[in-house]
């Protein structure tokens, strides 16, 4: 393998595999025997598609099907240039390490054998290997790779320094990424399907509050604001809250916190329930343009 291809698998795959650089032919439909020559530890061989089972750690659960086809149809004209990595479970068993994009678009090419790195690896070491080389694809979306790295933090028993330096990013983009995650459900949604960018998640994490989150949000979705816009929105969210620092308002019961978050929903704004100790009150709903309010006053039937 040239020292070019090497670099392309990122410093942590290509450290973890320690690839070998022998490489043997590419031919799809020839018969392959099962021979220690052939199954050798450390080199390049075609192995059976029929004899390979998917990895049970692989992270990556979404495979566009458009892509696939691409990928299969590639496949057929060059043959599948970049081998998977397997691990074998007995003479004629294997276990998917890496690469099951690959594997399934060599599926739909009507391929026999794959070319596979043959690997020893613990389950560890396989769910390392896997998250790893998924967090190098250049179309993972923001909420793939926070779970990729929280699940190798957590499984792998690693520090976000040693995280970083096993996918080479710095510790404060793996921060980042991993704040996402403390994101409501409803916005991890957004970044996951591409309705919102890491850009504006970003924004949003800096807000504290995660009804003010949910209500820029919406304004996002809804307005299709840039992330220049949001940034501005959540400055002057934290200058509202610096000047109203001093005079924090009563607790709600949870009854009218329900109601009054029920209404920041129906009407896409924050409104806020003012309550006295008689049990009158009133009700706010700010508007941010003439539009706005005749869009509020529209719902109210005005």
């Amino acid at each position: 393998m040239s020292t070019e291809k090497r670099k392309a698998l990122g410093k942590g795959l290509s450290a973890l595999l320690n690839d070998s650089e022998k490489v043997l032919p590419n031919n799809n439909n020839r018969s392959v025997a099962s021979s220690p020559e052939v199954n050798s530890l450390g080199s390049v061989n075609e192995i059976k598609l029929a004899e390979i089972e998917v990895n049970p750690f692989q992270p990556r659960t979404n495979f566009d099907e458009d892509a696939l086809a691409e990928l299969a149809q590639s496949i057929k004209l060059q043959g599948l240039i970049q081998p998977i990595t397997v691990r074998r479970i007995n003479a004629h068993s294997y276990q998917l390490i890496s690469g099951e994009r690959r594997l399934r678009a060599s599926k739909l090419a009507g391929l026999t054998h794959v070319p596979a790195y043959i690997r020893t690896a613990n389950d560890q070491q396989m769910l390392e290997m896997a998250l790893i080389e998924n967090i190098q694809r250049e179309n993972l979306n923001a909420i793939e790779v926070a779970l990729s790295f929280q699940r190798m933090i957590e499984e792998c028993d690693l520090k976000q320094e040693e995280l970083g330096d096993r996918v080479s990013k710095n510790r404060s983009t793996v921060t980042n990424y991993l704040r996402l995650l403390k994101l409501p459900p409803v916005i991890q949604a957004s970044i996951r399907d591409g309705q919102i960018s890491m850009g504006h998640a970003k924004a949003l994490i800096s807000v504290n509050d995660p009804g003010k989150q949910l209500y820029i949000h919406k304004q996002i979705i809804q307005q299709g604001l840039s992330v220049r816009k949001v940034e501005e929105m959540v400055r002057n969210e934290q200058k509202d809250g610096i000047k109203k620092e001093g005079k924090q308002p009563e607790p709600i019961s949870f009854q009218l916190q329900k109601i009054q978050d029920d209404l920041a929903s129906k009407f896409s704004t924050r409104v806020k329930l003012k309550i006295s100790n008689q049990g009158n009150g009133t009700i706010e709903i700010p508007f941010l343009s003439e539009d706005d309010l005749g869009r509020i006053l529209e719902m109210l039937d005005w």
